[in-house]
């Protein structure tokens, strides 16, 4: 089956617009983010809003009778790799995370009253939204270990946990909380997703957490991630998103576009900390000659040109499977790009923060804070280590032990055999 990564040039003359789009109206606006807050960028990003709604490119990664545009995972693999270059795009283009998983589950299995109340203000940028799910005394790899609860009592569910990383929580209209309301089940089967207003008696914001891309940890930043408490928190019965015991397999449904989008997003940052790199080598002299000439840069550059080129083609081939397959069929593919696509990013920005020395170092040029947002690639999403393991085992099921544990290319015994089936005498 051979595979077909073109696009109409309509579409090519979309991404076109898209291209020039981030690098003159949102890389400059980028550039201001540590000086602003949420309320100063979300006015400077209006009107820009405005012009992608324009262009038929707002809230793509959803079917068009959710306000989407229908485009498929290998069309939205090669917007998201454009949006990838700026940290502010994909809010400009109505698929920024958590609110694209949160709209993509509510278009799912939304309820038609879940869909009017929050899906639809959500995809007209009115709201904001949070996925809380991650929990700080279990291990957010293996969310059948999740031990917040649900009890059902009469017509209500009251929640009672601790959660964090719960994304942009305290900025949030609304969270979508997953909790066990069945202790007892199959792992797969224990938990389920709510619906929460943030102003439900009860939850708690505790702290907007620092991290490495956010020491500090301003409140109201984009992507911050909250730490809340939830104590007695009560919703009502409607308020069970895609059915009691469904969480596990939901967020399965969520997470698998989402890989594939991130990992064209970091071969955006990718190739623009390459083009970085490219550039210095053009100019930078030192030992008696410039960058370009050294072997070092030179092997640099051809490994990074190499590496990105590499995950580029795994990852719209992870789309294409899924577009022409399904998302089950495109399991370990998805599992491939997600740890290889995070070190081929780590290793291109390092590559040109090192060229540019201290000033790569400094924050005179974005590099340093990308190498810091490029760290956590190899965490969310699920740590590299457990998709290494699920590639393995998925790969492993097509090969069996051989008869004795003779070796299938033993030397010695294809002889015999090939003596055997050729009538060869062992001295002929």
């Amino acid at each position: 089956m051979s595979w077909d990564f073109s696009t109409e040039p309509e579409f090519e003359a979309k991404l076109e617009w898209m291209r020039d789009f981030v690098r003159t109206e949102l890389l400059p606006l980028e550039s201001l983010l540590d000086e602003l807050d949420i309320d100063a960028i979300d006015h400077a990003l209006k009107p820009m809003k405005e012009q992608v709604k324009q262009q038929g490119l707002w809230a793509a990664h959803l079917d068009p009778e959710h306000g989407g545009q229908g485009f498929g995972q290998v069309r939205l693999g090669l917007m998201h790799e454009i949006l990838g270059r700026c940290v502010l795009a994909p809010a400009a283009f109505g698929c920024a995370a958590p609110d694209s998983g949160n709209s993509e589950i509510l278009a799912l299995v939304g309820s038609p009253e879940q869909k009017e109340r929050w899906l639809e203000p959500l995809l007209a940028g009115e709201i904001r939204s949070a996925f809380s799910m991650t929990e700080p005394d279990t291990a957010g790899s293996d969310p059948t270990l999740l031990v917040t609860r649900a009890v059902q009592d009469g017509d209500e569910w009251v929640i009672n946990g601790h959660k964090w990383y719960s994304s942009n929580a305290s900025v949030a209209d609304f969270l979508i909380v997953m909790a066990v309301t069945d202790p007892e089940a199959v792992s797969h089967a224990r938990a389920t997703m709510f619906i929460v207003p943030a102003a439900t008696p009860g939850i708690t914001i505790v702290r907007d957490v620092g991290s490495m891309d956010d020491p500090s940890a301003r409140f109201g930043r984009y992507g911050n991630h909250a730490e809340i408490r939830y104590d007695d928190v009560r919703v009502p019965a409607d308020a069970v998103l895609g059915g009691v015991g469904n969480a596990f397999v939901i967020a399965q449904h969520r997470l698998g576009p989402g890989r594939i989008h991130h990992a064209m997003r970091w071969l955006g940052q990718a190739q623009r900390a390459f083009d970085m790199l490219c550039e210095r080598a053009t100019y930078r002299y030192a030992h008696g000659s410039i960058l370009a000439e050294k072997q070092t840069i030179q092997n640099w550059i051809a490994d990074s040109a190499a590496e990105m080129q590499a995950a580029r083609l795994m990852t719209l081939h992870a789309a294409w499977v899924m577009d022409t397959q399904g998302s089950s069929a495109a399991r370990t593919d998805i599992a491939m790009i997600k740890y290889f696509g995070a070190k081929v990013l780590h290793d291109v920005i390092d590559r040109a923060l090192q060229a540019h020395g201290s000033l790569g170092y400094s924050s005179d040029l974005p590099l340093e804070a990308m190498y810091r947002w490029a760290r956590a690639a190899r965490i969310y999403d699920g740590p590299d280590e457990v998709h290494r393991q699920s590639v393995a085992r998925q790969i492993l099921k097509g090969y069996e032990a051989p008869a004795d544990h003779v070796p299938t290319e033993h030397v010695p015994t294809r002889q015999a055999a090939a003596r055997e089936k050729f009538s060869f005498a062992p001295d002929s």
